[in-house]
């Protein structure tokens, strides 16, 4: 039983508000800097590798070419004609709404003990946003292709890890503050609510109308 998306975005939203006015008034904030040191504080060359190649995954290289390949799936092998596009859209609107969320805060990004380097603005994160909709949008796709109880529990864990992953990965690699991870899950979910809840109503409208069976 999916929630009732409506109701979702107005929570993820005041969430996100909440973060945003923390962010704006306490810029470099004690809360911050304590996560952000705990998350460091498990560095070790193993551990670096493995958050390097998630934030290689979580990259918009890899996204597009990980998209690519799901939507020709969803098309070419499930024979869904709307699913590929609500993809697309959902990855496409992430991107443009992280980019002006971007410009209108303004953050700089942390300058303490960075392992790679990035440049731009750093709330909020971006590669945490893509995870969002990409996986998030994948969870939600396959779901409703009548999958086992199993099957669906892996697929959900599969999502979760993957976007907590690439979150975690931008803070231990001194790149994004923790508050930046967290108003980007909270964009990103309610961007990704938002694109669920008008695809759900936009695929009704046409089942009552008799256009379309899935």
């Amino acid at each position: 039983m999916w929630p009732n998306y409506r109701y979702l975005c107005f929570v993820l939203l005041a969430g996100f508000a909440l973060v945003a006015w923390l962010v704006t008034t306490h810029p470099a904030n004690a809360v911050d800097r304590t996560l952000a040191a705990l998350a460091q504080g498990i560095e070790s060359p193993g551990v670096t590798r493995i958050m390097e190649a998630l934030t290689t995954i979580g990259s918009s290289r890899y996204v597009a070419m990980i998209s690519v390949g799901v939507m020709g799936y969803l098309f070419f092998i499930q024979k869904r004609r709307f699913e590929p596009l609500f993809l697309l859209a959902v990855l496409a609107g992430s991107v443009g709404w992280n980019q002006l969320l971007k410009e209108v805060f303004h953050r700089a990004r942390p300058d303490v003990h960075r392992l790679i380097t990035e440049t731009g603005f750093s709330f909020p994160s971006g590669h945490t946003m893509s995870a969002c909709a990409l996986y998030g949008a994948i969870v939600f796709l396959f779901w409703r292709h009548g999958a086992t109880r199993l099957r669906r529990g892996l697929l959900l864990a599969f999502g979760a890890l993957m976007i907590a992953g690439i979150g975690f990965s931008r803070i231990y690699l001194g790149v994004h503050y923790p508050s930046d991870v967290l108003g980007a899950l909270l964009a990103g979910g309610l961007w990704l609510s938002g694109a669920i809840w008008l695809y759900q109503w936009g695929m009704e409208r046409r089942r009552q109308s008799g256009l379309v069976r899935r």
